[in-house]
């Protein structure tokens, strides 16, 4: 028997009445147990009519009532008979037969098929916009009815289609899926075709399923003006679209190295004309795609240098590749390998596969945290070792650079130079060593970048100043953890 109640007795004639399939009307009658969607195919339409009578039938007979009673006509209003055969006012056929064993056998079929290697799945589906109207008229036909009642019908207590869609049909995937828990989230049942309720020729407004939602509830004092209530019969159901299947992202943490004073961080390209050869970014991503069968990926590092600055200490990457197939922890120990084997520019460490929660983990403390660069400087001016003493914690205010405008908004930035240390090489030269609040221009702190910024070794040293080569030698936050080699 289905959970239904007494009180529920007058709905659910109501429904019936209107066109509304079982499953339809256990929605609108709050039912939250999702074995009953299962079997509400199974229980005859007579069971939703004889459920007040109950009572009064176990005093006049010690038999259970029989369940394959047919309904008496007076009751239903002349509405039920053959009424399985049609096509659902609601729904428009999805909890009719678009949830059976055939779909569910053609959804594991289409998961089988991408070869994936998973233990858990989830099942998503995305519905025609002239369902949440269809079911809003709907709802309004038995509001009526339940307020003269005396009861209280929310339109967000209603169980939404597609949450019944996915409680009857996710244990019939699970059994054609064997050994696979119907938790995760890989498959998508993406459009559900059906005639349009509205045609607008304004390409302005795209009329989906949200914007219907919206007018629904715009419109309603003058709803039932303009659409009937209940709906309409419909005359053809929904039929699937396509079937999709999507992995849930990986997020790929580690360190790198680069060595090359050639070598861009992303792909350089001006104008449509591509500079560089290659990058950081897809000398490492290119292994991982591979190992992964990714359709793509977002590269993301805790700071940018520029094309001619190597990165020599703990550099920090987060690759998140858009599609994959589950590869094993210990299955990175094979990447990192690849990886270095491929190039002699960039080498990677402390390869791991992180949480989604290290993306926002990476941008926590980028004001605060540190970097340390080491820089050769040359000075027009013969200099001697009492000329390059600094002080340390010297705060510089720099506009944005000339040589970034094209990216980065006009601005002031303020930055702190924590320490520095200089190392004598000869009358023109001498290497620095700084450890700056993260975003520090060094260059322009160096030469001046024609006086924007201040101070500058230019002003300090009282001679034109420029950078030769520009080193990173460590970005100092403790994420991701060190692996043991």
């Amino acid at each position: 028997m289905l959970p239904l109640k007494e009180k529920d007795k007058p709905i659910v004639k109501k429904l019936l009445s209107a066109g509304c399939c079982a499953r339809c009307v256990l929605r609108f009658c709050c039912v939250s147990v999702q074995a009953a969607y299962r079997q509400a195919h199974q229980v005859p339409f007579c069971c939703f009519l004889f459920i007040s009578n109950v009572s009064s039938l176990k005093k006049s007979t010690s038999k259970p009532p029989c369940k394959r009673a047919k309904p008496d006509p007076t009751e239903t209003d002349g509405s039920e008979s053959g009424s399985a055969a049609l096509v659902c006012v609601v729904c428009l056929g999805i909890l009719q037969d678009l949830c059976g064993p055939a779909q569910a056998k053609k959804i594991a079929e289409t998961v089988k098929a991408e070869n994936y290697q998973f233990d858990t799945l989830v099942l998503s589906v995305s519905l025609p916009a002239q369902l949440c109207v269809r079911e809003h008229s709907c709802w309004l036909h038995v509001k009526k009815e339940v307020r003269e009642k005396g009861l209280v019908l929310d339109k967000d207590d209603v169980i939404q289609v597609k949450e019944a869609f996915k409680w009857i049909i996710q244990g019939l995937v699970t059994k054609e899926l064997v050994g696979v828990a119907v938790v995760g989230k890989v498959g998508r049942i993406k459009t559900l075709k059906a005639q349009p309720l509205f045609t607008f020729k304004s390409k302005s407004f795209l009329f989906t399923l949200a914007a219907a939602y919206q007018l629904c509830l715009l419109c309603f004092f003058h709803f039932s003006r303009h659409y009937p209530c209940p709906p309409l019969e419909a005359s053809s159901g929904c039929t699937p679209q396509d079937i999709q299947c999507l992995h849930v992202s990986v997020f790929i943490a580690g360190r790198y190295n680069k060595f090359c004073r050639s070598l861009p961080q992303t792909p350089w390209v001006i104008d449509g004309e591509r500079r560089m050869e290659s990058s950081v970014e897809e000398l490492i991503a290119a292994p991982i795609l591979s190992a992964f069968r990714a359709d793509g990926f977002n590269f993301s590092s805790s700071g940018r240098e520029d094309v001619d600055v190597r990165t020599l200490g703990n550099g920090e990457f987060l690759l998140a590749p858009k599609k994959y197939s589950q590869l094993l922890r210990s299955g990175t120990t094979n990447l990192f390998k690849t990886i270095n084997d491929s190039s002699e520019k960039v080498k990677v460490r402390d390869l791991q596969i992180v949480t989604r929660e290290a993306m926002s983990r990476m941008k926590e403390g980028e004001e605060e945290k540190t970097k340390s660069y080491t820089a050769l400087v040359w000075t027009q001016k013969a200099i001697e070792k009492e000329d390059i003493a600094f002080i340390d914690d010297i705060k510089v205010s720099p506009k944005t650079p000339l040589r970034v405008l094209h990216r980065r908004a006009l601005a002031i930035r303020q930055r702190v130079i924590h320490s520095m240390n200089a190392r004598f090489v000869d009358p023109h030269h001498f290497y620095l060593g700084l450890k700056t609040q993260a975003g520090t221009y060094i260059k322009e702190f160096v030469h001046g970048d024609f006086g924007r910024t201040k101070p500058n070794l230019c002003q300090l040293l009282k001679t034109d100043t420029d950078i030769l080569e520009l080193d990173v030698e460590s970005v100092d936050v403790d994420w991701p953890p060190p692996i043991p080699e």
